[in-house]
């Protein structure tokens, strides 16, 4: 399948914007609905950005595609093709949705969820028409990230799951394709680093900062050219044995939420948008790491595209 026609993104809030923006892009007339009209009007200027930014990257542009704004969803769904559902991470909320949206979108259309977690076969239980219902996982930021995680729920047909790789790989992105498992694939590995690397700054093992720049220019230098099971490859099998024969007893296997995290959660420390979580920032500093984060990931993927 090529890139739909039309189609339309349900929930214009953190995702929904860059979402559309590079759907748009491809050449699809996109409409992004949200039930709050402040909610929908910041999405405009998001949808502006995000498209300035693929503007950046050189994203291929091609003709006909637009992004319009709809409150009303019956609206907006009208000859959509590909319908992606990106409200709040409730499983409540989002199986109300895909209610709305049987209802409503065509019988043909795809129908996908921009959950980062939550089953498949969950949010399709009560569906009518539970093979058209299929996991759509695009990494934040969407229009920088040119990598979408396929999952199929129980009952996703095939032609389903087929269509929307070709979608996917049609706007020159990547589609891996996965198996249900709680979090998919991708933030499994991410909150496997993490735990660790949290472990070790409670521990006095290292500073936050020195943590930063220890798996920026370490691992995350190496990982954005060599994927792990080519690194392996790379490094030889038998000293990853002989390694992970000492260093995986000595790994954090904890099941809880590092007390750092609940510490700074407890006093309302939660990042950027409360100006400190791990680090303090004044408005401007977050304006600026914002705007330099962008432009790595900007740099990066154009290195990475032309390899």
């Amino acid at each position: 399948m090529t890139i739909p026609r039309v189609s339309a993104v349900v929930g214009a809030g953190t995702m929904g914007p860059g979402m559309a923006a590079v759907l748009a892009r491809s050449g699809s007339k996109v409409t992004l609905n949200d039930i709050s009209p402040e909610v929908l009007s910041r999405a405009e200027g998001a949808a502006g950005l995000a498209s300035q930014v693929l503007d950046r990257v050189g994203a291929p542009s091609e003709p006909g595609g637009s992004i319009s704004f709809e409150a009303d969803l019956k609206t907006a769904l009208a000859g959509a093709e590909l319908v992606l559902e990106a409200v709040p991470e409730k499983l409540d909320l989002k199986r109300q949705v895909f209610a709305s949206l049987e209802e409503h979108a065509g019988a043909d259309a795809i129908l996908a969820s921009n959950t980062s977690g939550i089953p498949i076969t969950e949010i399709a239980r009560d569906a009518k028409h539970p093979g058209r219902v299929i996991g759509m996982h695009w990494s934040n930021p969407p229009h920088l990230i040119p990598m979408i995680e396929v999952v199929p729920g129980e009952q996703t047909a095939d032609s389903t799951r087929d269509a929307l790789v070709g979608i996917i790989n049609a706007f020159g992105y990547e589609a891996v394709i996965e198996r249900e498992v709680p979090g998919f694939v991708e933030n499994r590995i991410l909150y496997a680093i993490l735990r660790e690397c949290l472990s070790l700054v409670e521990q006095g093992i290292i500073s936050e900062a020195d943590m930063d720049t220890c798996v920026k220019w370490g691992i995350g230098y190496k990982l954005s050219v060599i994927g792990p099971m080519r690194l392996l490859d790379m490094a030889g099998l038998d000293i990853y044995q002989s390694v992970a024969s000492y260093l995986n007893p000595d790994l954090s296997t904890s099941a809880e939420v590092p007390q750092l995290i609940k510490e700074r959660t407890a006093r309302q420390q939660l990042g950027m948008k409360t100006l400190g979580g791990i680090y303090d920032y004044t408005e401007e500093q977050v304006r600026d790491r914002r705007a330099e984060i962008a432009a790595g990931l900007v740099a990066v993927r154009k290195v990475l595209s032309a390899l």
